[in-house]
C-alpha cells in the first residue's frame, strides 16, 4: 500500500471535570492526530502525548518533530505494510509518535480490506468489560460522589489516583461505603520503597491491584515490595516493551501489566505484549491516556484480545469530553460493556468538522 499524503492535526479538547494524578492537574487535554491517505480513503490514529513531559517524556512538540522529520518520511514511495516497527528501527524510543503513525496506517489496512481493527489484530470479544478511573479530588467527599456515580452507571471497577497524603484515608472511606466494590489504586510512581508504609497499608483493603506505586525505572524495588503485599502489584510506565513485560514479570515485580498501545510504540507491540503475558498467565488490562474518540476507538480493538480479562480504562465519551470528535461517541452499556465496532477499520466516523474546531495547528508532512 502507498501512502499519499499524511497530515498532522494539534488537538485541544476542554475536559468535562479538571483531572488530577500525583503528576499534577490538567483542564485540556493536548493530543496529534495523524490523518493518513491512501486511494482516496483516509485511516486516523492518535498520539496523546501530554502538553508536558510528565507522564512520558514525549509531548506534543516532540511528536510532532519526530513523525514531521524521521517517521513519516519513511513511508515515501514505499510499500507500507504494519507492523511499523522494522521500518521505524533507526529511530530509538519516541513510542507515542510511532503509535500514532502505526494506528492511521493500521486503519487503512483494515478498511481497505474490508476489516474491523479487532479483526485485523485477532480480537475474539464482541464487547468489553470497562472501568473508570478517577482522580485526586479537593474533598474526600467529593471523590466519594464520583465514585457513586460510577457505580450507578454500571462501570465494573473503579480506580482511583493516589499520591502521599492522599492514600489510605481515602480508600478506607470508599470501602467503607461500598465494601464489595471492585477498587483499584494508581500512584503514577509517587513513592520509593522508604517511603511505602502507606501502599502497605493498602493490602488491608481488598484491591484488585496497585499501580505503579515506584519508580518506574525501579523494577527490584517493584519485586520487593511485592513480596510484602498480598495485593497484586500492576505496572504501567514500567512496561515500555515486550521485553520489559518480560523482565518484570521474570523478576516478580508485578502481577499483572496495564497495556497502553501508545506507551508501547503502537497496536502490534501492544499485541506483542499481550502474547507475552498470556504465555505467563499473566492478566492484562487496557490502560487510557485521556483519548480523544480517535485513540479510544483503536484501544477498544486492542482490549477485544482474549488476555485483556480485567476491565480497562476506556470510559464512555462523555466521562472527559462534552463533545468527541467521532460518530457515535463511545458509550458504556448500564451493565458496564462497550460494544467492539463491526464496521470496518476504525468503526467510528471521524467529524472533520470537530476536528477543525479543536485544531490549534496542523501540517501536511507527505
Amino acid at each position: 500500500m502507498k501512502i499519499d499524503r499524511i497530515e498532522l492535526l494539534h488537538l485541544k479538547l476542554r475536559l468535562v471535570r479538571p483531572f488530577e494524578t500525583s503528576f499534577g492537574r490538567v483542564e485540556d487535554k493536548d493530543t496529534v492526530i495523524v490523518r493518513a491517505e491512501s486511494g482516496g480513503v483516509a485511516g486516523y490514529g492518535e498520539a496523546p502525548a501530554a502538553a508536558a513531559p510528565n507522564y512520558s517524556y514525549e509531548t506534543v512538540q516532540t511528536v510532532w518533530h519526530v513523525l514531521r522529520d524521521f517517521l513519516a518520511p519513511k513511508l515515501r514511495d514505499a510499500d507500507v505494510r504494519t507492523p511499523l516497527e522494522r521500518l521505524f528501527a533507526s529511530v530509538r524510543g519516541h513510542p507515542m509518535a510511532k503509535a500514532g503513525l502505526e494506528m492511521a496506517v493500521l486503519d487503512l489496512e483494515a478498511q481497505r480490506a474490508g476489516r474491523t481493527l479487532s479483526e485485523w489484530l485477532g480480537g475474539t470479544r464482541d464487547e468489553i468489560p470497562t472501568g473508570i478511573s478517577l482522580g485526586i479530588e479537593d474533598r474526600v467527599e467529593s471523590l466519594l460522589e464520583r465514585v457513586e456515580e460510577a457505580a450507578a452507571r454500571g462501570y465494573r471497577r473503579v480506580k482511583v489516583k493516589i499520591k502521599p497524603g492522599w492514600d489510605v484515608d481515602v480508600v478506607e472511606a470508599i470501602r467503607r461505603r461500598w465494601p464489595a466494590l471492585p477498587l483499584m489504586v494508581d500512584a503514577n510512581g509517587a513513592y520509593r520503597l522508604a517511603d511505602a508504609g502507606p501502599v502497605e497499608r493498602l493490602d488491608a483493603f481488598h484491591l484488585m491491584m496497585i499501580e505503579q506505586p515506584l519508580d518506574y525505572q525501579d523494577l527490584l524495588d517493584h519485586a520487593e515490595l511485592q513480596k510484602r503485599l498480598r495485593t497484586p502489584l500492576c505496572l504501567d510506565e514500567s512496561i515500555r516493551s515486550p521485553d520489559d513485560g518480560r523482565r518484570a514479570l521474570a523478576v516478580g515485580a508485578c502481577r499483572i501489566v496495564n497495556i497502553k498501545q501508545a506507551r508501547v510504540g503502537g497496536p502490534f507491540q501492544a499485541k506483542a505484549l499481550h502474547d507475552v503475558c498470556a504465555a505467563r498467565n499473566a492478566p492484562v488490562w487496557c490502560g487510557g491516556l485521556l483519548e480523544s474518540g480517535i485513540g479510544r476507538a483503536h484501544n477498544i480493538a486492542l482490549a477485544s484480545l482474549p488476555n485483556f480479562s480485567m476491565p480497562g480504562d476506556i470510559s464512555a465519551s462523555e466521562r472527559y469530553f462534552a463533545e468527541d470528535v467521532i460518530d457515535p461517541p463511545v458509550t458504556v452499556s448500564p451493565a458496564g460493556f462497550i460494544q467492539v465496532p463491526t464496521r470496518p477499520g476504525l468503526g467510528y466516523t471521524v467529524l472533520e468538522s470537530r476536528l477543525d474546531k479543536y485544531c490549534v495547528r496542523r501540517e501536511f508532512i507527505l
